[in-house]
């Protein structure tokens, strides 16, 4: 019976994260391609661009204060409350964002309209994925839980393949005028039929076995009620230090699903359809290496593989946009599934598990969620710097360059972990030197 709860909270988590990687990155997409010419004022075209890619990165602003309120509430409540919570949240902004009008039509009441909608997006996303893991680890069996949440991974490597190949037979089939018109709509719109299917399944599953035995503990020893906030940074601050730099990896996912898109598009003169190809194919790949490992840091560590993966994606951020500026189709696919789909799936398979043992129980949601979310509000601005760095004369090396210093602090923060459990001041010690 055990083993039949952990596969339906990995199978609703699994579908969760596919509706919130579907959601937040038809955004991400759309941004890209179309967004500066439908609710941006066409009189600056780059200013456009710019613009339309800021409000992709407001979303991740939103973010933490997700991870505050649903933590709060899946710390207090219970993770299933507030992850029934977040999936409606994010199915109704979504589908506004599909039935919005357009700035010719309504103005400069268009783009408010716009990053309002993101907002509630970031606030879904910010208490989606980090409960969808813990409710999977917490039932997953013992000796099992990496490979369980890596599941989760792969929920969110569907969700984006299909926030990108939504848009490839609309950029294929339709005119540019179509495109712009109502097509780019329809991605949004068809995100209700996920969200209801994935409330259906999420309904029947039962609450995190560890958390009602915490609950219990809390009831029989007439434990003070402390907010988990608070906990966290008075008890647990090296931990939330460490996972702030940990998450910074996930600036990998936003060079290429977000910023090689853009660039590469508007900038090198590579073909739409060639980039969402590409961007497809890695999160293919992305499906078979990160149940592997998953399977095989359940054998010889988590930190490993998580480190390892980090210092391949530093090199491989150079490989990919170099990549991009040759627009040899062989090339860029080559190198987009070597960097997300093989070098990315280490850290980001394993991060689930990860994270959460570097919390306490009670303060799991509040913590992991807290520090991931305020550490992706830097991955989600990662394109916009980009364009500076750009702006300023830099060119694709100082591209590069800057996503590889993210990966590095992200390998030598998991590294630092270890010493976690067995000293946390002199992990908080370390940190702050990096």
């Amino acid at each position: 019976m055990a083993n039949t709860h952990a596969k339906k909270a990995a199978l609703s988590s699994f579908l969760g994260s596919v509706v919130e990687y579907y959601d937040f990155f038809i955004y991400g997409t759309a941004a890209a391609l179309v967004f500066n010419q439908i609710f941006f004022s066409q009189e600056n075209k780059t200013a456009g661009t710019l613009a339309a890619l800021l409000t992709f990165g407001i979303g991740y602003i939103a973010r933490p204060a997700g991870a505050l309120i649903f933590g709060h509430i899946g710390d207090k409540f219970g993770r299933k409350k507030s992850l029934m919570i977040v999936l409606m949240l994010m199915g109704l902004a979504t589908f506004g964002i599909g039935a919005l009008p357009t700035y010719h039509q309504i103005g400069v009441f268009a783009p408010i309209l716009l990053v309002i909608f993101r907002l509630l997006q970031g606030l879904s996303a910010g208490g989606e994925q980090v409960g969808a893991s813990l409710l999977t680890m917490e039932h997953a069996p013992s000796g099992k839980q990496a490979f369980y949440t890596s599941w989760l991974l792969n929920g969110a490597s569907i969700g984006a393949i299909l926030a990108s190949a939504v848009f490839i037979p609309l950029t294929k089939f339709l005119s540019e005028d179509q495109l712009l018109a109502w097509g780019w709509r329809i991605p949004f719109l068809l995100s209700a039929f996920m969200v209801v299917l994935t409330w259906i399944i999420r309904r029947s599953v039962t609450e995190s076995p560890q958390f009602e035995l915490e609950l219990q503990k809390k009831s029989q020893n007439n434990e003070k009620e402390v907010v988990p906030v608070f906990s966290v940074f008075k008890n647990e601050f090296g931990s939330f230090l460490t996972v702030f730099c940990c998450a910074l990896i996930c600036s990998i996912s936003s060079l290429v699903l977000i910023f090689g898109l853009s660039w590469a598009t508007n900038n090198q003169d590579v073909d739409r359809t060639l980039m969402l190809t590409a961007i497809s194919a890695c999160q293919f790949a992305a499906l078979f290496f990160q149940p592997l490992y998953g399977f095989l840091a359940d054998r010889i560590g988590k930190r490993v593989i998580f480190v390892v993966g980090c210092v391949a994606c530093a090199f491989g951020s150079f490989l990919y946009l170099w990549s991009i500026t040759t627009n040899s189709a062989y090339l860029i696919i080559f190198s987009a599934i070597l960097l997300k789909g093989v070098f990315y799936s280490a850290p980001n398979a394993l991060w689930p598990s990860l994270y959460a043992e570097m919390f306490s129980l009670k303060n799991r949601y509040t913590g992991v969620g807290l520090a991931t979310q305020i550490s992706f509000i830097i991955s989600g601005f990662a394109p916009s710097i980009c364009y500076f760095i750009i702006s300023s004369g830099g060119g694709w090396i100082e591209l590069a360059s800057f996503f590889a210093a993210l990966s590095l602090i992200a390998a030598i923060s998991a590294y630092l972990s270890r010493f976690l459990k067995k000293d946390p001041n002199r992990a908080l010690q370390n940190l702050k030197q990096i």
